[in-house]
């Protein structure tokens, strides 16, 4: 049966693959951004970061794809297409949690590394941008690894506003087949397949870049 519907299902991964990249880097950047707000000196940017993370901490995925897609249309605004929005909901609900990751590995940074910089002059972004967020990267790449595969399977959520991705494929599949457990198992082991490939990765960059403590 997925043999039959290998095109469908290859447009499907791939459309995962590619919002799962996507979205990632968004949440990098995300995650940087508003992991040097919550230490930074000046206090909105400290309060706009909090409460950043605590919103979307402390909401469901699904409603922040609702909210984006259905909610944001009413008042004129639209990201375009469901890739779009599934893109920009992801990393930004991804980079809460990578800026509290990150966070903590800019606590990790030894003192004397920052006093050094502030020695030699550099500003507050100079410090943070060549001195401490690459320490503090260097020192999560385990835990950035884990928001990575939480980030690819939650692409599955992406569903609800029309994106056909993976689960999409699959739930096509059983609606069109009636084979349910075909379709179930087989996107199933894509997604484990691809996952035990990063993880792999991931662990490949620990054991090259990451800070020993």
């Amino acid at each position: 049966m997925l043999a039959d519907n290998a095109d469908v299902i290859g447009e499907a991964a791939l459309t995962t693959l590619w919002l799962t990249l996507f979205s990632f880097a968004g949440a990098l950047v995300v995650g940087i951004l508003i992991a040097s707000f919550r230490v930074s000196p000046i206090k909105p940017l400290e309060w706009f970061a909090t409460a950043f993370v605590s919103i979307f901490r402390n909401t469901p995925l699904l409603v922040v794809f609702f909210m984006f897609h259905f909610g944001l249309r009413r008042v004129g605004l639209d990201f375009g297409t469901g890739f779009r929005t599934a893109v920009a909901v992801m990393a930004m609900y991804t980079g809460a949690y990578m800026a509290e990751v990150i966070r903590s590995g800019i606590n990790a940074v030894p003192p004397g590394q920052a006093e050094a910089g502030r020695a030699i002059g550099l500003p507050f972004t100079g410090l943070l941008a060549t001195v401490v967020i690459p320490q503090a990267v260097r020192t999560v790449i385990a835990p950035i690894g884990n928001l990575f595969a939480a980030n690819a399977k939650n692409t599955s959520i992406a569903l609800t506003i029309g994106v056909v991705e993976l689960t999409s494929a699959m739930r096509r599949l059983i609606n069109q087949t009636a084979e349910t457990w075909a379709a179930i198992i087989g996107i199933a082991l894509i997604y484990t397949v691809v996952l035990l490939i990063a993880g792999q990765a991931f662990r490949l960059l620990e054991q090259r870049y990451a800070i020993k403590r």
